[in-house]
């Protein structure tokens, strides 16, 4: 991966965790399982710390 290819993979990652992070306020709200939204997060949030190592 290029830098420019890395940059697009960082924003498209950041543009899901905000939608992601909607979604548990929506959810939590009519009692629903947040746990795999929740397991996204820490997923996004991992893939953006090691593309920021490059």
């Amino acid at each position: 991966m290029n830098k420019k290819d890395i940059e697009y993979k960082i924003m498209d990652l950041k543009d899901e965790k905000l939608q992601v992070q909607d979604n548990p306020e929506k959810l939590e709200y009519v009692k629903g399982n947040i746990t795999p939204l929740e397991k996204r997060l820490s997923e996004i949030e991992e893939e953006i710390k090691s593309f920021n190592q490059y």
